[in-house]
């Protein structure tokens, strides 16, 4: 299978993953967070937490610094703008849903990450 360069599709398949889910969502309930604090929240081992925000660091999700001996992880806003762009670009050609309503009126509010 031909390796994937679209930053779109990178962004996405990045996040389709359940454990880097849980991560963006843990990342999205704080400012910052240390990579020793995710093992909690996914019950993997510090090995494939790290493996995981390589994965989102290189889709573009997350950034990092350096602190010590540890990483502290935060979420990269240009990306989280990306994936809400992305995701209203879905929608019936015709503007009307398949249930007889206006796009406008079926459109979910888009979640805010909390700070």
């Amino acid at each position: 299978m031909k390796r994937q360069t679209d930053p779109d599709v990178l962004l996405l398949q990045s996040a389709a993953d359940p454990t880097r889910l849980a991560i963006l969502r843990q990342l999205s309930a704080a400012a910052e967070v240390c990579a020793c604090n995710f093992t909690g929240c996914c019950e993997v081992s510090q090995p494939t937490v790290s493996h995981h925000l390589k994965v989102l660091r290189d889709a573009g999700w997350v950034s990092g610094e350096r602190r010590a001996n540890w990483i502290y992880y935060r979420l990269r806003p240009e990306a989280v703008a990306r994936f809400r762009q992305l995701a209203a670009e879905i929608g019936p050609i015709d503007g009307w849903s398949t249930l007889g309503q206006p796009d406008d009126k079926r459109r979910l509010a888009v979640l805010q990450p909390q700070a």
